[in-house]
């Protein structure tokens, strides 16, 4: 059973900065590639960023929502995603969390609790 954790979020003012971590148990993340996910209040969830693993190891991919201020990084040895979140806007606002992508051979894992993002003006 493939447990995800997510932790680091807060209450921030606009401009401000946050990281959040996901740790991964259950599975080992070096040749999956993984993602971050957000929940604004009111609306479904949404993609905002991917780390991917084998042949593209390295690559990375954004939302144009958050391109250019957020990065997404991991750390295999410690089964560990992150996602660094600079020039926040109250936008932004939501629960964010981690999971590996959806595809036509896997879907989600099971996911996590997910950690608050509050921004405020």
């Amino acid at each position: 059973q493939v447990q995800l954790v997510e932790s680091g979020g807060g209450s921030v003012q606009a401009g401000g900065s946050l990281r959040l971590s996901c740790d991964v148990t259950g599975s080992t993340i070096s040749q999956t590639a993984m993602g971050w996910y957000r929940q604004a209040p009111g609306n479904q969830r949404e993609w905002i960023a991917s780390s991917f693993s084998g042949s593209m190891s390295g690559m990375t991919n954004y939302a144009s929502s958050v391109k250019g201020r957020f990065t997404i990084s991991r750390d295999n040895a410690k089964n560990a995603v992150y996602l660094q979140m600079n020039s926040l806007r109250p936008d932004d606002t939501g629960v964010y969390y981690c999971n590996r992508p959806s595809s036509t051979i896997s879907s989600f894992w099971n996911w996590g609790q997910g950690t608050q993002v509050t921004v405020s003006s």
